[in-house]
């Protein structure tokens, strides 16, 4: 072994699997970065002298005594204001050739923030989508998914969200990013003028997948230093968090290690909590709230991606396509947010509540009663109107396109109430019902 400029240079490789090699080396630390001929890798087992390195790009024609070199570190990020405006790599470097931030320089990947340090949400976040803002309402410091099948238009929805969300900075992580998409989100945020309040971290699937590890860290260590130093409202878009499952599995593969349910490794809730749990409000008026996408497997909920999920979010938004409006919706049945009690008819308009709950249950009416008819039964009159009125209320409410603010959404609300139900019908509090009924001009 030789030393340059403080890097351990080894020569001597002891074993070689499809995406690892192992040697011995001394003063090694876990996480830290390597070159393997010149390829980027990391440190992912240590056993006394025994590294075992991950490379990223994989190991096809590295021969046994290939050149290893320690970098002394594990990965970081330079942070700082200049992150603001910029798209990054997996690795934190700026693409397209623009000049390397400056700032001090953070190992990614640490610990989530002290509990003792943690305040209860009570933060609006308005995304300006109804079928979020006025169903499952997020509030910040939150952490939930869109479970959405492969085909809907997903990243479209998080374009958005980034555009319309009231928060001082939005951080996107993209994995496995067609450059299409990337070149969507890329023009979107710069047509509507808003890269200044904008972060974006990306991997595209023309890189090697396994880099897609890195890019929640980097993405949440950007969000740390906006929210923990700066005291801002920060919203972390992720997505797509099955694509990063996906490389979890690849990685686990090729180092040999059992799998657990659909192929994914056992540590999958363990490698996820770390990363939603990032999540935090706190005392200084800093918060983080993570909205992350997990596409479904032919629309299969049970698969182990979104079931751990689950167990660690604080509700799901479920995207569905609507037969009756053409349109994609926030489904209202299966979509919740665990935490919108905290913030609405309390933080916003004092209806919020029974708005929500007597549009829901009107809308489940009219689910019954297209089953009548799917079913060849008579329907009343009632279900009629119901129907009518789901029809209205997925077009003009429940709808991704739908962008308005939430006192516009509970007073279209209103209006569709009054043109289908009558207000015992409708059975929200007399007082209410009294102040915000539509009245015939």
């Amino acid at each position: 072994m030789e030393v340059k400029a403080f890097q351990k240079i080894y020569t001597k490789i002891e074993n070689i699997t499809k995406a690892t090699v192992s040697l011995k080396a001394q003063g090694i630390g876990n996480d830290e970065l390597a070159t393997v001929d010149g390829r980027l890798a990391q440190v992912v087992k240590i056993n006394g002298e025994n590294v075992t390195l991950q490379v990223f790009s994989g190991t096809e024609g590295i021969h046994n005594d290939a050149e290893v070199v320690f970098h002394g570190n594990p990965p970081s990020l330079r942070v700082s204001d200049q992150l603001a405006g910029r798209f990054f790599n997996a690795y934190g470097q700026p693409i397209q050739g623009a000049p390397i931030t400056e700032g001090e320089i953070r190992p990614i990947g640490g610990p989530t923030v002290n509990p003792f340090k943690r305040i209860q949400p009570s933060e609006l976040i308005a995304t300006g989508i109804a079928g979020i803002d006025l169903n499952n309402t997020i509030v910040s410091g939150q952490k939930i998914p869109f479970f959405a099948d492969p085909d809907q238009p997903y990243n479209q929805v998080m374009a958005m969200v980034a555009l319309r969300a009231k928060a001082d900075k939005i951080i996107l992580g993209g994995m496995g990013m067609t450059n299409d998409d990337f070149l969507f989100f890329k023009n979107t945020f710069e047509n509507a003028g808003v890269l200044d309040r904008i972060v974006s971290f990306v991997n595209t699937t023309e890189e090697p997948p396994v880099e897609r590890l890195l890019v929640p860290n980097m993405a949440l260590t950007a969000a740390e230093y906006f929210a923990v130093d700066k005291g801002e409202k920060v919203l972390v878009l992720l997505t797509d968090m099955t694509l990063y499952s996906d490389a979890l599995a690849i990685v686990a593969n090729r180092m040999d290690q059992i799998p657990s349910k659909d192929s994914m490794p056992g540590s999958l809730y363990s490698d996820l909590s770390k990363i939603y749990e990032k999540a935090v409000q706190l005392p200084n008026g800093g918060s983080i709230t993570i909205i992350a996408v997990t596409t479904l497997n032919a629309g299969d909920i049970t698969h182990a991606v979104p079931d751990n999920t689950g167990y660690i979010t604080e509700g799901q938004l479920f995207l569905r396509n609507d037969s009756d409006t053409g349109k994609v919706i926030i489904d209202p049945f299966r979509s919740l947010s665990r935490l919108k009690q905290l913030v609405i008819s309390k933080k916003t308009r004092e209806d919020h509540a029974q708005v929500m709950n007597a549009a829901i249950r009107l809308f489940a009416d009219a689910a019954n009663a297209k089953t009548k008819l799917e079913n060849g039964f008579d329907l009343t009159n009632y279900d009629e109107r119901a129907l009518a009125f789901a029809k209205d209320y997925s077009r003009e409410l429940l709808s991704i396109d739908v962008n308005i603010d939430i006192d516009k959404m509970l007073d279209i609300a209103w209006k569709l109430f009054a043109q289908y139900f009558t207000k015992p019908e409708v059975a929200i509090k007399a007082e209410l019902t009294q102040k915000y009924w539509p009245t015939e001009n």
